[in-house]
């Protein structure tokens, strides 16, 4: 058994990750709206001894509902219904620190842990959509600096209440009438620029500490914010240079904050077509892309981009790109879609083509070997901890990564046969986090 093995989270969006999938004879466009579904993905993905299963999220109905199909449930109410149907994988959720409350998110999340039993996550965007801004009062999207700086005091008052039950606070004790130890139940008292909350939380401290944290941004400030925070980050790379250049920066900024390497782990996405053949993949892939809808596709890009697209000609290249200075959005996938665009010169449809299975995501056509050879690669040379599995189409393109590549990888001893652990955090290898009240307690006994 290889000392080192992979980390391997399933992403999972409705009935695949292709933007075309709903519309593919391998799904059911009427599971989008299944809990069903959702709970079979999550046996599958337990079946497969993954450490975890994944949902985005979004605030807004998105560019163009009459040609493609959203997101439907709210992704931790939905962990909730899957925890019910597994035991092991864990559960990871998308939530906005623009448009959340901290007290309501940490409640929100550490219930699920509690609800799962220490398998909760939480996946930390800050939402650079217009749409999304415009469903909460705002006439534009906040600054990306701005955002960051919400985010970071919004993380500093979650883990706060998080922290605001030491161990052993709950006492339950019927004889004498005591539910809790109210000097180990803490109040938070934060008075900050934007946020003031006195706490404590009013759910004890959860199964697993607090739930994993995980982070997707890839600019300067979404690194420094991962480096700082997360445990776990998803992110977007096509080559392994890129791959390299982005595990080796992000894990070198660990330190300023204290931090150890192994205290995050890098996910780079990919989505595999996987056949019998390498020529089957490809084709498996091209009938997906045949059936992309220019007219979502065009709005989805122009989003992007930070330019209207939606009357530039489909065979012509990209027009001129603002610089990245002036983008607000997200700006790590506007720079990894310009790249791509430049680097390979393309035409707009060949864009929306390469973009259709996982919007700047890594796609890969191949057999089961091909594709576990190229995760090897990428976790052997220094690119990845593991990987985020997007299966362009479900439950199919989940069952057979399960079914076909997962036990290659076993038998290379570069991954579980079996959980070993019950939590979330033991699934990565994680500590349970410390709590600062308990520290603050251990200290004042000290010096006394």
């Amino acid at each position: 058994m290889s000392e080192r093995q992979f980390h391997l989270n399933a992403f999972l969006m409705g009935v695949g990750h292709h933007e075309a999938a709903w519309r593919h004879p391998r799904t059911n466009a009427a599971n989008l709206l299944n809990v069903k579904h959702f709970q079979e993905l999550g046996r599958i993905a337990e079946r497969g001894k993954l450490d975890s299963v994944f949902f985005a999220d979004g605030l807004a109905v998105g560019p163009r509902v009459k040609y493609n199909t959203q997101a439907i449930f709210e992704p931790v109410t939905l962990l909730s219904a899957i925890a019910a149907a597994t035991d092991k994988v864990g559960l990871i959720a998308t939530a906005s620190t623009s448009y959340s409350d901290p007290y309501t998110l940490a409640r929100k999340f550490a219930s699920l842990d509690h609800i799962s039993g220490g398998r909760g996550g939480w996946n930390i965007v800050t939402s650079a959509g217009a749409d999304e801004a415009a469903n909460f009062g705002l006439d534009a999207v906040p600054t990306h600096s701005g955002r960051y700086e919400r985010a970071e005091e919004f993380l500093d008052v979650t883990l706060g209440l998080w922290d605001s039950w030491e161990e052993g606070a709950v006492v339950l004790d019927e004889e004498t009438g005591i539910f809790a130890d109210p000097d180990r139940v803490h109040c938070i008292d934060h008075d900050g620029e934007r946020f003031t909350v006195a706490g404590p939380l009013n759910s004890p401290r959860s199964p697993q500490g607090r739930p994993l944290l995980v982070q997707a941004g890839s600019s300067e400030s979404g690194k420094d914010f991962a480096a700082r925070y997360a445990e776990a980050v998803f992110t977007a790379q096509r080559t392994l240079e890129q791959g390299q250049d982005f595990y080796n920066d992000l894990k070198s900024r660990l330190i300023k904050y204290g931090r150890s390497p192994d205290e995050i782990k890098v996910l780079p996405g990919i989505v595999p077509f996987i056949a019998d053949t390498e020529e089957e993949a490809k084709a498996l892939e091209q009938s997906f892309t045949d059936l992309i809808s220019p007219e979502y596709s065009l709005r989805q890009l122009s989003n992007m981009v930070g330019v209207d697209l939606t009357e530039h000609s489909l065979d012509a290249p990209l027009p001129p790109l603002p610089d990245i200075d002036r983008i607000q959005g997200n700006k790590s996938r506007y720079q990894l879609v310009k790249d791509l665009a430049e680097s390979e010169k393309l035409t707009v449809r060949e864009l929306i083509g390469k973009l259709g299975g996982g919007r700047g995501h890594r796609t890969f056509a191949g057999t089961p070997e091909q594709v576990a050879d190229e995760l090897a690669e990428w976790f052997d040379k220094g690119a990845a901890d593991g990987f985020n599995i997007m299966p362009p189409y479900l439950p199919g393109g989940l069952e057979v990564f399960v079914e076909r590549v997962v036990p290659i990888l076993q038998s290379r001893g570069l991954f579980r046969t079996e959980y070993t652990e019950s939590t979330l955090r033991g699934h990565y290898g994680l500590d349970r986090p410390a709590n600062r009240f308990s520290r603050a307690a251990g200290a004042a006994e000290v010096s006394a």
